[in-house]
């Protein structure tokens, strides 16, 4: 399959060659089950369900969603299930995660819908290094020219991201605390390592109103089914890494929270009140603070249970449902 589509200059033709995302490269069996579950504010949650819910279903991360405004000037310009956000600034806009190469025409034209330009993108950021995030970098740059920024500890996994044997671009290596600027709006690159190693949290403020609202775009803070926490060969530390990300996501103030997944902020239901009038729904300090609670819960349960399977403790299964 072939996607056709224009930006003023350009006539390109991007393949839908299916790549999975590196996030959803588990163990088949794993995904499968349940995992462990847990409870947080009364509600109950398996590590399957976390996950289901924010890849969606099979159609879910290509499927475009309305593109609307969260706040300020910032944009949904993504599908159901991959956030692609619009920071839109007097000297050029800046756009938070490409996707996959197969999602630039959606991006595209969820950008055109909203009234402003691709071309017109000046930086090209993501949250962190899985195919679904940041495949469309190449394509992204060669239709835009943007400057593509990305942390340092996830540029080896960037480097390695070729769709069609093209290569990944990175015009500037960030470090944790580094600001990116353009037509007075600033984010800020929080390193927040675990579901990769360069996993970044971006935050930023904005105006509405009157008022300064702290924004905070969470990279994620998932444990994927099939995920070691434990015995990890390729980073023995991958336990502590996620501990420190989340010691980071509890110091940074947040008014909005929003993620690289909807369903980490519940973006659906938050849409649908929009309509209504009212205070603005993506206002949701508490709403942050639960989805750090859930995650960080869960990541403390699997790293129970793994520790425990590798001491030969584990038990029966009904041990951890």
């Amino acid at each position: 399959m072939i996607f056709k589509f224009r930006l003023p200059g350009y006539v390109l033709a991007a393949a839908a060659v299916f790549v999975p995302s590196i996030c959803a490269q588990q163990d088949p069996r794993a995904v499968q089950t349940p995992g462990p579950q847990i409870s947080v504010d009364g509600y109950t949650y398996t590590q399957r369900a976390l996950f289901q819910r924010n890849i969606g279903g099979p159609d879910d991360m290509t499927t475009p969603f309305p593109p609307h405004k969260i706040i300020g000037n910032i944009y949904y310009v993504g599908a159901r299930s991959l956030a692609s956000f619009l920071v839109v600034t007097p000297q050029g806009n800046i756009l938070i995660n490409s996707a996959y190469e197969r999602n630039i025409p959606l991006i595209l034209k969820s950008v055109e819908q909203l009234g402003f330009k691709l071309s017109d993108t000046k930086i090209l950021l993501g949250s962190h290094a899985h195919a679904d995030h940041q495949e469309g970098d190449a394509l992204f740059k060669q239709l835009t020219g943007a400057q593509v920024m990305a942390m340092a500890e996830d540029v080896p996994a960037l480097e390695n991201m070729k769709p069609g044997g093209k290569p990944h671009p990175i015009d500037k290596v960030l470090h944790d605390g580094d600001e990116v600027t353009l037509g007075g709006s600033t984010l800020v690159a929080h390193l927040t390592p675990g579901h990769t190693r360069g996993c970044t949290t971006w935050t930023m403020k904005v105006e509405e109103a009157g008022k300064t609202y702290n924004v905070v775009i969470i990279c994620s803070l998932g444990v994927n089914p099939g995920f070691k926490l434990v015995n990890n060969a390729d980073v023995p530390q991958i336990a502590d890494e996620f501990t420190r990300a989340f010691e980071t996501m509890r110091s940074l103030p947040c008014d909005v929270p929003l993620g690289s997944h909807p369903g980490m902020y519940n973006m659906e239901e938050k849409y649908a009140k929009l309509e209504k009038g009212g205070p603005n729904p993506f206002i949701d300090p508490v709403g942050y603070k639960t989805e750090i609670d859930i995650d960080e819960a869960m990541f403390h349960a699997v790293l129970d249970q793994q520790r425990k399977a590798a001491s030969g403790n584990a038990g029966s299964p009904d041990a951890t449902h």
